[in-house]
């Protein structure tokens, strides 16, 4: 791996309490409003199996990985593999994503990174679909 390679980021201020936003990231049920439809399995306690399972752009999907951290209403680190990047299910093909929280003033800061990208270009069309995702957190909770 080449640790010149950037992360993915995204991050979104948004108007509601560090509680409601941590509700949003770890309930199923909320999940599937706004991260596209996706279907989350998991305990969210660290060291057991969390799945994702949708479709995307036309093909059915069913992601994996760990949750490596869980330090409630602050920060979420999962380990991430899809099947749909045509690599191997092998540790370095898999990505570290973390959401992590800040109350602000206005809200909550949620912020995205996704490290162990393959390539920059990797990591730009990851950071376009995780602001996607954020955007769609925002809208949800602002309703």
């Amino acid at each position: 791996m080449n640790d010149q390679i950037k992360d993915a980021e995204a991050s979104v201020l948004v108007e509601a309490p560090r509680s409601r936003v941590w509700q949003a990231l770890t309930d199923p049920e909320i999940v599937r409003q706004y991260f596209l439809g996706t279907n989350v399995t998991t305990t969210w306690r660290e060291g057991e199996p969390v799945t994702f399972a949708g479709e995307w752009k036309g093909k059915r999907y069913e992601d994996k990985g760990i949750v490596l951290v869980n330090r409630h209403e602050e920060l979420l680190r999962i380990t991430h593999y899809s099947p749909l990047t045509g690599l191997p299910d092998e540790p370095e093909n898999y990505h570290t994503v973390e959401y992590r929280l800040e109350a602000k003033p206005d809200g909550t800061q949620v912020t995205i990174t996704q490290g162990k990208n393959k390539s920059d270009s990797e990591a730009e069309e990851s950071a376009k679909l995780w602001e996607t995702v954020l955007g769609n957190l925002k809208e949800l909770l602002e309703r």
